[in-house]
């Protein structure tokens, strides 16, 4: 089985691409779902120094297009990036709440493994901002398990906020010391964000505004400004409704060697899925089906945690953030919110987390968030980093934890500089 490479990475900016009339409700689109694929996959194919001609083949990961955009069977939107060369290639759309573009990448590996295609795009995208919050909490809720979650009212900072009670619980953590915990989290999320160029929350931002790069910055916020979400997940706790896209271009790594590309090969790729109910998750207090993939993915890679240089994980909620890197072994289980207190995790760390500012603060347009990890990690370990880099000279290995639902759809990719 050949090994595949990435190319080629490009991220459009995130944010809220909308102007809303508060007095008449009116909402006019900045920036459509149908221009940010076609800005990201454009931008990725000319990073990779290619020709659309050159492209075989084209997945999409997207959420919930059809409830937050108005667009079921989205892939097709994919032909506008080149309609002379994209008509009747194969594209096709993969859904795994937010992990749905670490599955179309994943999917576009497989494609190139099979023999089938050479060089594949892979793109991920969501347009949120088009409805109230009432009507993002919906459509978010429609990735848990309706029937005993999103459909009694349960949302996902609910869901989430029972994994930090049981974390907080299985380790003895006082209140004061997970509130403290979590808001650090946010803080290092927020520093490196206004680093980032393409950061939703990034220079001039509400973050930067009132100088959010301490745990007591977070704190000393007035309760209005920082209100309780569902206990003990705060505001600042939770990740951003966004707006974006992201796409990487794909080829197998000899051909990308005999053609002198940028390589970063896929070194090891962990896929686990979970039971949907999280009723049904045994120990909340961890990431199971998380430390599965991670397993899987380094044993592919033949690698330990101790080689991770860089990693982007999926911090949607700050507790997110502490269980991803357990799952990735980075700190031991229970033991990673002190690891954040005592200051780990920055660019001069061992290993850096969320140089990107994460979800938390480069934002989360769910079906984007996947490949946009992908690519932040890509431009890390090709020497061109976007926004904060790595301390320590330029990487080797970094790794990816992209979950979709509760702890359902795991997705780990470790990603090599070749």
């Amino acid at each position: 089985m050949s090994k595949v490479s990435l190319i080629g990475a490009y991220n459009t900016r995130f944010g809220a691409f909308v102007k809303k009339n508060k007095e008449t409700g009116e909402i006019t689109d900045l920036m459509s779902i149908y221009d940010l694929i076609v800005e990201a996959g454009r931008g990725a194919i000319r990073d990779a120094g290619l020709l659309p001609q050159d492209i075989d083949a084209v997945w999409v990961g997207a959420c919930a297009p059809g409830l937050f955009a108005n667009q079921e069977h989205l892939a097709p939107a994919a032909v506008e990036i080149d309609p002379e060369h994209f008509r009747f290639i194969p594209i096709t759309r993969t859904e795994a709440a937010c992990a749905s573009s670490s599955v179309a990448l994943y999917n576009a590996v497989y494609g190139i493994e099979s023999g089938r295609f050479k060089r594949v795009l892979a793109i991920g995208v969501e347009k949120m901002s088009l409805l109230n919050t009432a009507g993002v909490t919906h459509a978010l809720a429609c990735c848990s398990y309706w029937p005993a979650e999103g459909g009694r009212g349960m949302t996902f900072p609910d869901l989430f906020a029972a994994y930090a009670k049981a974390y907080q619980a299985h380790y003895h953590i006082s209140d004061e010391v997970l509130i403290r915990m979590l808001a650090t989290v946010a803080a290092l999320a927020y520093k490196n964000g206004v680093r980032n160029p393409l950061a939703h929350f990034g220079a001039g931002g509400p973050s930067d505004k009132y100088k959010l790069f301490s745990a007591d910055a977070i704190l000393q916020l007035p309760a209005e400004k920082n209100p309780v979400i569902s206990t003990p997940l705060r505001l600042h706790d939770c990740s951003l409704i966004s707006d974006g896209a992201a796409a990487v271009v794909l080829a197998p790594t000899a051909l990308a060697q005999a053609e002198k590309r940028k390589t970063v090969e896929i070194a090891g790729i962990g896929h686990a899925v979970d039971r949907m109910p999280i009723g049904a998750h045994a120990n909340m207090h961890e990431l199971a089906a998380a430390k599965q993939a991670v397993n899987t993915a380094f044993r592919e890679a033949g690698i330990t945690s101790h080689d991770v240089q860089v990693a982007e994980v999926h911090d949607c909620f700050t507790i997110s953030q502490l269980l991803c890197v357990e799952a990735l072994g980075l700190s031991p289980d229970g033991r990673a919110g002190y690891d954040y207190l005592e200051g780990r995790f920055t660019s001069e760390d061992a290993c850096a987390v969320n140089l990107s500012g994460g979800l938390k603060a480069k934002g989360h347009p769910v079906g984007a968030t996947g490949i946009s990890m992908h690519a932040m990690l890509y431009k890390q370990l090709a020497g061109d980093p976007i926004g904060v880099a790595y301390g320590k000279g330029q990487p080797e290995i970094g790794a990816t934890l992209n979950i979709g639902g509760v702890g359902v759809t795991n997705c780990v990719t470790v990603l090599r500089r070749l």
